[in-house]
């Protein structure tokens, strides 16, 4: 920190620029998107290539969505022929559909330019790449189209122009 101790110093030539965000919820109502989620559709002007990223995170929160509302059709069923797979499947989709709110909302968070949820989403995309190589050797094929699209969003949200976005709103707050 700088001596008058309000404003950080400028980094140094060949330092890391990776900083945590100050930005991050102080309390649930902070999470929520300002408006409510009827404000999906309507984008401020962002740089392309991070108005790409946010609609293909809002696009894959609503067919996880979707996925996970007929998973609890096939997790019911389930249950009434085989109770302990039944359970165990309603748990996983419980988790799923959960994961998909959460990453609708936090693109909604990245959209008004909170950078805590740039990071959040960067950790779906992790979770994402942990969770293709896992079904890959449970399952043998994976979900890995699924994390090629996470990663393609996340690269976006991540590029030069996205950066200077997310830079020049810090000093808009």
């Amino acid at each position: 920190m700088s001596t008058t101790g309000d404003l950080p110093e400028p980094p140094k030539p060949g330092a890391n620029r990776f900083a945590w965000p100050a930005d991050h919820p102080r309390n649930f109502r902070e999470v929520l998107p300002v408006g409510g989620y009827a404000g999906m559709f309507m984008v401020p002007p962002m740089p392309v290539p991070l108005r790409i990223s946010y609609w293909i995170w809002v696009a894959g929160g609503l067919l996880g969505l979707l996925a996970g509302v007929v998973g609890l059709f096939g997790g019911l069923v389930l249950f009434v022929v085989s109770p302990g797979p039944g359970i165990l499947l309603l748990l996983l989709v419980l988790i799923a559909l959960a994961l998909a709110a959460a990453q609708v909302t936090l693109a909604m968070k990245m959209k008004e330019g909170r950078e805590w949820a740039r990071y959040a989403l960067t950790v779906a995309a992790g979770v994402s790449l942990l969770l293709a190589a896992v079904s890959t050797g449970l399952a043998g094929g994976g979900s890995w189209p699924s994390f090629v699209i996470c990663l393609a969003a996340t690269v976006l949200m991540w590029l030069p122009a996205a950066q200077a976005w997310f830079d020049a709103g810090k000093s808009r707050t």
